[in-house]
């Protein structure tokens, strides 16, 4: 079945035939109407890449420096969350395919698998990302433990005051801490291959968060101590600490203003993340493609700024990178195919995208990713304009 996945949204069907409705819509839901959801790949969609042939491109080179080191693509996996509800020890998998493909994963601070095993059984590239608890001692012990076990980088997730309204869960009595009801339970029935592929490994634990909440009674609770404990009060002044307390590259993950990224830039990040949370918190804030270049404007060239939401296609990557992004953080794309086939869906999910891309390189007279910049763009047409284009008669 995996091989005949030809594109990401193939790998989104197989997962969606796989998993429990409420696991899969935990996954692919947004926020609210989910406006900003589907704005985030509209976005993508609305812009024009311009054909340009004649041009050798039989080599074609896909590598850039991200954060300063060499990747095979200029994409990095980025966090997301309770993966191991989908496929056993899915961060794992995902690790193990960002090593083999040459780019960075980052583990989510709500991650099935622990800091410390990530970094033994997938060497390569490894980001950690971070919430900020109201529990100060208990963020800065994971974070020391992501030095500890030599993570290159800190990012840290700044646009969750509070969870987002998520209605899709609350459709499918999906909360935590999860209580059965005949809706949910009908439901995890209706899939047994997913469901004999879980049961030997048991509930999913948050393995990053073991202490979080002593008097939690097992994973759920202290997954739902986890949602009451996003910290409210977060500010610059706590972003200043948490930037003082790690010595190696430091990213800031939820910017969407351009003054927040100049304000992101002073205080010494290291590199900014264009992001809406996948339209997963406020619904109707705008695409993060669509502010993408007023905040690299904002910061100038030097400072790495990445975006994420909506990449489903090699082109959404050189699109991405013409509007000045210096690579793009991956979240559903492969999530979707490793919820399909675990690692091997996710190796699937990467694949695509790096044959997508180089494809769409060649088709661009690109021979290389340093040459994308806002010349392969198309550039927009008012087909009510007399200008448009050609006049006959």
């Amino acid at each position: 079945m995996l091989a005949r996945a030809y594109s990401i949204e193939d790998l989104r069907r197989q997962a969606k035939r796989r998993l429990p409705r409420l696991i899969f819509d935990f996954f692919d839901g947004g926020a609210e109407d989910e406006c900003t959801l589907r704005a985030n790949r509209a976005c993508f969609e609305q812009i024009r890449l311009m054909p340009r042939p004649l041009v050798d491109v039989s080599a074609v080179d896909t590598s850039r420096n991200l954060l300063g080191q060499p990747a095979a693509l200029p994409l990095a996996i980025g966090p997301t969350g309770a993966t191991g509800f989908g496929w056993p020890h899915a961060d794992l998998a995902l690790a193990k395919a960002a090593a083999g493909a040459g780019i960075p994963f980052t583990l989510s601070t709500s991650a099935t698998v622990s800091i410390e095993d990530i970094a033994r059984q997938a060497p390569g590239r490894l980001w950690f990302q971070a919430y900020v608890f109201r529990d100060r001692a208990f963020l800065h012990t994971l974070i020391d433990r992501a030095r500890d076990a030599d993570y290159e980088a800190l990012i840290v997730t700044v646009d969750m005051p509070v969870g987002g309204k998520r209605e899709r869960d609350f459709r499918n009595d999906f909360c935590l801490p999860f209580h059965l009801t005949a809706r949910n339970m009908l439901d995890l029935a209706s899939r047994p291959r997913w469901a004999l592929r879980m049961l030997p490994h048991g509930m999913p634990e948050m393995a990053n968060l073991r202490g979080f909440a002593p008097d939690a009674k097992g994973t759920l609770g202290v997954a739902s101590s986890v949602g009451r404990s996003y910290d409210a009060a977060l500010d610059w002044d706590v972003l200043a600490e948490l930037r003082a307390r790690w010595p190696r590259k430091f990213i800031v993950k939820g910017i969407m203003h351009p003054d927040d990224a100049t304000r992101a830039a002073a205080m010494g990040c290291d590199g900014i993340i264009v992001s809406n949370h996948g339209g997963r918190q406020l619904d109707g804030a705008p695409p993060a493609l669509e502010v993408l270049p007023a905040v690299r404007a904002a910061v100038g060239p030097q400072l790495p700024v990445f975006v994420d939401g909506g990449i489903r296609r090699g082109s959404d990557v050189i699109k991405a990178l013409a509007l000045g992004a210096e690579g793009v953080l991956l979240g559903r794309a492969t999530l979707y195919g490793v919820s399909a086939a675990g690692q091997a869906g996710a190796c699937r999910a990467l694949e695509i995208l790096s044959d997508e891309l180089a494809r769409s390189m060649r088709l661009c007279g690109l021979c290389s990713v340093a040459q994308i910049d806002r010349r392969v763009l198309a550039p927009p047409v008012d087909f009510f304009s007399r200008d448009a284009g050609p006049r006959t008669g």
